[in-house]
């Protein structure tokens, strides 16, 4: 599995709000230009990752001189997965593990299967055991051991 520069820029996006939110002066709605400033991200590329975490109901837009976006959510409830599915879309390590059901024909003589169960399931508990308040709990990265 290979995360695209998308996801990991919603990652990035996601955090930086996070991140402005708590500060003491933090203004209701964080300008765009500001995130893409601080993130070294190009504003029009923002502007598409920004649509799709909106249309998910990740965030929260609004236009204006005001304008920008913030969480819906306190940072704990949203986890990387959740984030991550919204650009990348499923996580699966195999295409038919893409949807709930399994609709692959070989899928009952497969002796494989059971290990890309398994593997599926591992990169699904790290990826929900990791939150937005996790990166802001451990400003300098995160330990994984």
């Amino acid at each position: 599995m290979k995360i695209s520069t998308k996801g990991r820029y919603a990652l990035r996006t996601m955090i930086d709000l996070a991140e402005q939110e708590r500060l003491p002066d933090a203004a209701a709605y964080i300008p765009l230009k500001e995130i893409a400033q601080r993130q070294g991200i190009e504003v029009k590329y923002l502007e598409q990752i920004v649509s799709l975490l909106k249309k998910d109901g990740l965030i929260q837009g609004v236009r204006g001189s005001n304008g920008g976006y913030r969480l819906v959510r306190p940072p704990e409830d949203y986890t990387v997965r959740e984030i991550l599915e919204v650009t990348e879309g499923s996580l699966a390590p195999i295409a038919c593990l893409d949807t709930p059901v399994n609709l692959c024909p070989r899928k009952d003589a497969c002796k494989t299967l059971a290990f890309w169960e398994a593997f599926a399931g591992h990169i699904n508990t790290f990826l929900e055991g990791w939150t937005l308040q996790d990166f802001l709990d451990t400003p300098d990265g995160l330990e994984f051991l």
